[in-house]
């Protein structure tokens, strides 16, 4: 089929990020002209559910009136100032008050940003800086964790650990240690539970540090659930195990919950959904349900006074952004933040959380899928060629990317991941009918799969 004339100009003039830049000039794009609720609907006026929520961020869907108003309002007030030099506004004095009153930890001050690459740039710029101003000069190295996503920035991405961020980029730097992935399904040994495969990661973990040096090692970063890695939740017990190994030698956890906060897990921030206190958190995403670009770091009150009294040694604190605590984007977060509280998101997701993960639950009887799991709002399924052994697809047959272009057929937009992973995380305001109108059509492009997967000899068994 010849491409559309906007399909032609987007081929001709856009630079497409996590795409097959070769196939997309015989493709072309999904061009998409608006959305409601929780679908969008191409240039054809065809709809789609949004089972990824755009990119893990439209937590109130599309065409919400409030932030629209919101962002109006305050562009016809104030459209532009920056928070340099000592300025300041409204909105961004009132967010940061709001993240610090509704945030699961003490927190001293907030930093903004763009987005949550950006957030976790900052994260390790701020902790090498409050390390020089303590004199702990060596405290220089981040671990991550194997399919780890913190973003794309050229510290971020050093931190994601996805076969994709890296290559031809001459990534990671060589900051960054690793632990080991936390997927039970996949990695745990025979007879092996769930606390027993935390207890062993948390034992290498151990290990890890002391190799390198507890005195070398600035925070460990984790998601608490690892998203674009394939929505990996941790196993029983993980954060409890590995939170004794951090606290004996000393070393901070950075919460990355640019994806699972504000309600996605079902509760406000993930940390809370898995029994853990961080030292800093990064916020995005549904921070503003991504109806305008901002992002946040919250800091400790320690951190944020060693930063305070090196920036008094030097003369300033010498990071920030044109758009740090932009005030339109302010003010859209902090009208997001409200109708999250006045409209009860939370309970909302409490309540039809279970038929999302029963309806989830139900895709693990079919043929082509080996794990089915999710918390909240939030799952995926895995892809295998034979479910007994747990045979993946060969990593060229493309088995996730094509079960998601039938899925899109079918009216659905899912998103395929490393592994033959599909990922869901619906808008927080679906409900009960959308949810299953979502998985009966993402049920007929699996069946579509499975006709594929027969006819081109890939199954297993």
């Amino acid at each position: 089929m010849p491409l559309s004339n906007a399909q032609t100009r987007d081929v001709e003039s856009v630079l497409h990020p996590y795409t097959n830049l070769v196939k997309l000039r015989e493709t072309g794009p999904l061009v998409i002209e608006r959305g409601q609720g929780v679908r969008v609907y191409d240039d054809k006026g065809k709809d789609y559910i949004e089972a990824l929520a755009g990119l893990w961020c439209t937590a109130l869907g599309w065409g919400e009136e409030a932030l629209v108003e919101a962002a109006v309002e305050q562009m016809r007030k104030l459209a532009f100032s920056h928070l340099f030099a000592g300025k300041s506004h409204e909105p961004a004095i009132a967010l940061a008050e709001k993240l610090k009153e509704i945030a699961p930890f003490p927190v001293g001050k907030v930093f903004f940003a763009n987005s949550g690459s950006e957030a976790n740039d900052s994260q390790i710029k701020l902790y090498w800086y409050a390390n020089n101003a303590r004199g702990q000069t060596a405290r220089k190295k981040i671990i991550s964790r194997v399919k780890a996503y913190h973003g794309v920035t050229i510290a971020a991405a050093s931190l994601t650990s996805l076969p994709a961020n890296h290559k031809s980029f001459d990534l990671p730097l060589d900051f960054v240690r690793f632990a080991e992935c936390p997927h039970y399904w996949r990695a745990a040994q025979p007879g092996e539970s769930e606390r027993d495969f935390s207890q062993r990661l948390a034992n290498n973990l151990d290990t890890l540090i002391e190799q390198e040096g507890p005195d070398t090692i600035a925070a460990m970063i984790v998601e608490p659930i690892q998203g674009a890695g394939g929505v990996i939740l941790p196993p029983k017990g993980y954060f409890d195990a590995i939170g004794v190994v951090l606290e004996r030698h000393g070393i901070p956890l950075i919460d990355d919950e640019v994806i699972t906060g504000f309600g996605r897990t079902g509760n406000w921030f993930g940390c809370a959904t898995y029994g853990f206190e961080p030292a800093s958190m990064t916020l995005a995403k549904a921070l503003s349900s991504a109806y305008l670009p901002i992002s946040a770091v919250l800091i400790s009150p320690e951190l944020s006074e060693a930063i305070a009294e090196e920036s008094g040694r030097i003369g300033t604190f010498g990071h920030g952004f044109t758009y740090t605590g932009h005030p339109v984007a302010a003010a859209v977060a902090l009208k997001t933040l409200e109708i999250y509280h006045e409209r009860d998101l939370l309970g909302h997701v409490r309540r039809i959380a279970p038929h999302f993960l029963s309806r989830l639950a139900k895709l693990g009887e079919h043929p082509l899928v080996g794990e089915a799991a999710g918390v909240g709002l939030i799952g995926a399924i895995e892809l295998v060629a034979g479910k007994k052994a747990k045979t993946s697809f060969p990593a060229a047959n493309l088995a996730a990317v094509t079960i998601c272009k039938f899925a899109e057929e079918e009216g659905v937009i899912a998103r395929p991941m490393l592994g033959d992973r599909i990922a869901l995380c619906p808008p927080l305001i679906i409900t009960e009918a959308e949810i299953d109108e979502l998985f009966d059509r993402l049920t007929r492009g699996l069946d579509r799969g499975l006709d594929w997967v027969w006819r081109e000899g890939l199954m297993a068994e």
